[in-house]
This record gives structure tokens, C-alpha cells and sequence, in this order.
């Protein structure tokens, strides 16, 4: 029985690191949108967007 435990605590920390990765790229974004919908509009005050976007390249695929 001992090495199935030890299978499931390696299986459980790789998860646990997997998570631990993932929770501030993925998640904590997608959970607090207002944030970074707001940071975004500050960042792009001043940006207008032909300027940048050479014409007829669209984003759309």
C-alpha cells in the first residue's frame, strides 16, 4: 500500500504545481476583469489604433 501513496502524493504535488503556475496567468485574470479592463483603457489612452494598424490588415481571422 505504501507505493500507491506515493504515487498519489507525487501525482497530487505535480498537480498542485501545475495549479500553482496557472492561477496567476489564467485565472486571476479571467476572475477579476474589471482590473485589468481598466489598466487596459489607461495604458491605450493615447493610442489610435490606424496610426498603428497599417490599413487593410485586418485582426479577424
Amino acid at each position: 500500500m505504501a507505493p500507491l501513496g506515493r504515487y498519489v502524493l507525487m501525482f497530487g504535488g505535480f498537480a498542485a504545481a501545475v495549479g500553482l503556475t496557472l492561477y496567476p496567468i489564467f485565472f486571476y485574470p479571467m476572475s477579476h476583469l474589471g482590473d485589468y479592463k481598466k489598466t487596459q483603457s489607461i495604458n491605450r489612452a493615447g493610442i489610435i489604433q490606424e496610426d498603428v494598424q497599417p490599413p487593410g490588415i485586418s485582426l479577424n481571422y
